[in-house]
């Protein structure tokens, strides 16, 4: 089997679909370069082309390709151009086919009785009896851009299982919790849109926790409360961003109890994210929070040097540009808070390069990186908060985290949970993962040791005192 050999069988398939016209205009100067695994790779002659072909002929080209290769065929666009900083060499772009299927709007049959009474949708204009849910899902997020490494391999695994049978396993409810950045919607998202195209009958419906606050707000101003939760009673797999919103808010919190506990009891999926682990959620009714407890808690944590590296390589691909290894290595070393900043590196990069015709060279990289970290607001890291306490205490890294009981050391190691928690949103679990590989419950124990000793030790609350300043600068 070689690329022309499985390029020709596809054009057969496409040629008895489409126009004769059509097909020697789109798909006659396709030339077939290379075939690996199931990954076949032609060339087009612009990038209109390509761009026309994603639009207009996707579909047949996943059709006729999973055909030939299978269902796990893909398809890589190789365009070869004039270079724009004047070479005359030309250069090579290669993009890989973005095929995302259409997420179709979902029909709902309900009772007669409710359609007596006018159901009401918050999604549509009221009055409307035959209801057409729109997923609210973004295609742009799936687990195919959602690259795995040790940040989030239980979270993304866990994603993967509920998507493949949604309320059939013990993670319901998901809750999928990190910081800002992690990429906590992206795998909400790509949960809901894998159901979708594995269970098309399946409703699936993605909405953030204020907008979720805003319609049922609307629901008591129009007295017809028991339509909204009829409404959210019918999902088969509800979705909820930023969970932690609920904070406060009793009467969400209230309406959001009695809609959980009916999904659950009737084997539906509930998905949460969050900034916060459950145990670190504020003015949250406990009863709710035992139920974010009942299934799977997951962590999405800052990803490693070689996570990062990854997801620059993906991004890089999917816009069809390659770079210099050393470029790729330096961006990921020196931006590590999370992924929303990585990708804008990228982002800004690519901009600086294409607008004012420079070469990607390391010099415009560190340039970018420069003020990039520049002009973001720092966030204060566990890392930065236990090299601090060590330098104040005049011990080093190792010895702060060390299972010494000799006192000073055990100090300065409590406060260095103590800040951790109260300076970042990661979790008493991960605090304790990066201070020594203690529990959640040392950490725990070390902040309210050091609350207390603050309150009555003079010298303590100057160590205290001194840390917070510190931090402040």
């Amino acid at each position: 089997m070689t690329a022309k050999s499985v390029w020709n069988n596809c054009l057969l398939f496409i040629k008895d679909n489409i126009q004769l016209q059509a097909y020697k205009t789109w798909f006659e100067p396709i030339i077939p370069v290379k075939l690996e695994g199931n990954i076949l790779s032609v060339q087009v002659p612009s990038k209109f082309f390509y761009e026309w072909l994603e639009e207009h002929y996707i579909n047949l080209l996943k059709l006729s390709l999973n055909k030939e290769l299978g269902e796990d065929a893909k398809l890589v666009y190789i365009i070869k151009m004039e270079n724009s900083f004047g070479s005359t060499k030309s250069f090579t772009e290669k993009i890989p086919s973005q095929y995302k299927p259409e997420i179709e709007s979902q029909s709902i049959e309900t009772s007669t009785n409710y359609l007596k009474s006018e159901l009401t949708n918050p999604f549509v204009i009221p009055g409307i009896r035959n209801l057409k849910i729109d997923s609210q899902l973004n295609p742009n997020y799936n687990f195919n851009n959602f690259l795995e490494g040790d940040s989030n391999r239980l979270a993304r695994s866990a994603g993967y299982a509920v998507s493949n049978r949604p309320g059939g396993t013990s993670f319901n409810p998901l809750l999928i919790f990190g910081g800002v950045g992690l990429g906590k919607t992206h795998l909400a998202n790509a949960i809901g849109v894998n159901i979708k195209q594995k269970f098309p009958e399946k409703t699936v419906l993605y909405i953030s926790a204020e907008k979720f606050t805003q319609q049922y707000i609307e629901s008591v101003k129009k007295n017809n409360r028991n339509d909204f939760i009829h409404f959210y009673q019918i999902i088969d797999v509800l979705i909820i961003d930023d969970v932690q919103f609920f904070s406060g808010k009793s009467g969400t919190q209230d309406v959001f109890f009695h809609i959980f506990n009916h999904l659950h009891q009737n084997g539906k999926q509930v998905i949460l994210t969050s900034d916060k682990a459950p145990v670190d959620m504020q003015e949250i009714e406990q009863r709710l929070l035992s139920r974010f407890k009942w299934g799977l808690s997951a962590e999405l944590q800052t990803p490693d040097f070689e996570t990062r590296i990854s997801i620059i390589k993906n991004k890089l691909a999917l816009d069809g540009v390659e770079i210099d290894n050393e470029i790729i290595f330096y961006i990921a070393k020196h931006i590590k808070t999370n992924i929303r900043e990585l990708e804008g590196a990228i982002i800004s990069l690519l901009a600086q390069s294409s607008f004012n015709k420079k070469k990607i060279t390391i010099e415009l990289a560190k340039i970018i990186v420069d003020n990039f970290v520049k002009n973001t607001k720092k966030e204060i890291s566990i890392d930065h908060i236990q090299k601090v306490v060590s330098d104040y205490f005049q011990m080093d890294v190792t010895t702060l985290q060390s299972k010494t009981r000799k006192r000073y050391i055990v100090q300065a190691r409590q406060l260095a949970m103590f800040f951790s928690k109260k300076f970042t949103k990661a979790s008493l679990a991960s605090i304790g993962a990066k201070i020594g590989h203690r529990d959640h419950a040392t950490v725990l124990h070390a902040c309210k040791t050091v609350d207390n000793l603050a309150f009555t030790d003079k010298q303590f609350r100057k160590y205290v005192d001194d840390l917070t300043k510190k931090f402040s600068d």
